[in-house]
């Protein structure tokens, strides 16, 4: 499955991507720390040879791996067949957005992916600090995408994106009319390494 598409495919039966990486720890420094970026592209480094790991549910025996393979036509393409780029708008596959600006709470987005597929996105929370087995993160996004299913279920995606690091967690959850929730899988970056980032 591509890496995008377990980013924001709100299917109950969502399952990730990554390869073999190597883990890293960022600590969260004292007062004075640097603002966070507004450059869209810090949120998801795409470089060949970039690679992160995932676990699904919190396994260690069940990951998943996505490594960026190579650059075409301006998309990066990596080992699960997904294809990402960042333009002037945001953070995108060939059909959708995933990160748009500006990184400020509330910003929301519509991705109309088919004729009956409308995905709604919004920014819940921007510059807060993030946590996963990869390490701690000091400033990290929180996007919520919601798809409606059928008239009693809307599927709803909360992903993570840390500045310099990428997709850290992902949770997908049925919601019913109701408002009650219903949790389908999560996954979250256990390990990670960027080219040239020392990681």
């Amino acid at each position: 499955m591509k890496l995008s598409s377990v980013v924001v495919r709100l299917g109950l039966g969502a399952a990730l991507v990554g390869a073999g990486a190597c883990a890293s720890r960022q600590q969260v420094p004292e007062s004075g720390e640097a603002r966070p970026s507004e450059s869209l592209s810090a949120y998801y480094p795409l470089a060949v040879g970039n690679r992160w790991t995932y676990r699904i549910n919190g396994r260690t025996d069940r990951t998943v791996d996505v490594e960026v393979l190579k650059e075409e036509d301006g998309y990066f393409h990596d080992s699960q067949g997904g294809q990402l780029t960042v333009d002037g708008f945001g953070v995108r596959d060939q059909k959708r957005y995933l990160l748009r600006g500006p990184l400020s709470e509330g910003t929301q987005w519509t991705n109309v992916v088919s004729v009956s597929s409308t995905e709604r996105y919004r920014i819940l929370q921007a510059g807060v600090p993030c946590e996963s087995p990869a390490g701690s993160f000091n400033h990290c996004v929180r996007v919520e995408a919601r798809n409606r299913v059928d008239a009693s279920t809307t599927l709803v995606n909360a992903f993570t994106f840390a500045e310099g690091v990428g997709l850290v967690r992902v949770e997908v959850s049925a919601e019913k009319a109701n408002g009650e929730r219903l949790p389908q899988t999560w996954l979250e970056l256990a390990s990670y390494k960027l080219r040239d980032s020392g990681n």
